[in-house]
């Protein structure tokens, strides 16, 4: 099959749209897999050892089962409980769960990386734990997360072709239906191979730059 350049200009913006989506959900994802992260980074360093251990249980295990499983639970489980999520939020949540797994291990490795000193002193000043962790750790231990952190949007942002597994119509489902509708499948997955690798490119290079503004350990 030959390449058809007037096919491939008319199916452009189809997939454009998908890709709107693409991004959406790979933004809302990420801020979800920051926010939890945070949260099971924190809860694992509790000194109550049955919220520390639960939390290092339910980390592990969606660790260790692949996004696709965790979203076809879901979308397509869930509901038989009375759970019924529309398909984006139901990807959205899917992923940022994953994610936040691994986010939370950069989360450890960066308030670890924070000085001892630091938590000797917020405790000398009489701070609270919020306190601490807010004014003290946080601003110290998160810029050094930040390229690693980019890192793994780039990771989101390539998987979420698995969301049309759940009926999300992203880039990579528009360009199926298009596909499937015409016969023609040359023109869109090449096109949409050449979005994520446009991005990813771009991407890169935000990264690097990331890496040369914060990728250094505290002092």
């Amino acid at each position: 099959m030959q390449w058809d350049w007037e096919f491939a200009a008319e199916i452009t913006p189809v997939l454009l749209s998908g890709l709107k989506v693409t991004i959406l959900a790979t933004i809302l994802g990420a801020a979800v897999a920051a926010v939890l992260g945070l949260v099971f980074a924190v809860l694992r360093r509790s000194s109550n050892r049955i919220v520390s251990r639960t939390t290092s249980f339910i980390v592990e295990f969606i660790r260790g089962t692949p996004l696709l499983v965790q979203l076809y639970f879901i979308f397509y489980v869930l509901p038989d409980i009375g759970l019924r999520l529309p398909a984006l939020t139901a990807g959205v949540i899917g992923m940022g769960l994953h994610y936040a797994t691994y986010a939370a291990e950069v989360y450890r490795g960066g308030i670890e990386a924070v000085p001892r000193g630091q938590w000797e002193a917020a405790k000398a000043t009489n701070l609270t734990a919020r306190q601490t962790w807010i004014n003290v750790i946080l601003p110290q231990a998160i810029p050094p997360m930040v390229p690693a952190m980019a890192n793994y949007l780039l990771a989101m942002f390539k998987e979420t072709p698995l969301l049309t597994a759940i009926t999300v119509v992203e880039m990579m489902s528009q360009a199926r239906i298009v596909a499937n509708t015409t016969y023609r499948y040359v023109e869109p997955m090449t096109l949409v191979g050449v979005f994520f690798l446009v991005i990813s490119l771009i991407s890169v290079v935000g990264l690097r730059w990331l890496e040369r503004r914060f990728g250094r350990a505290p002092r």
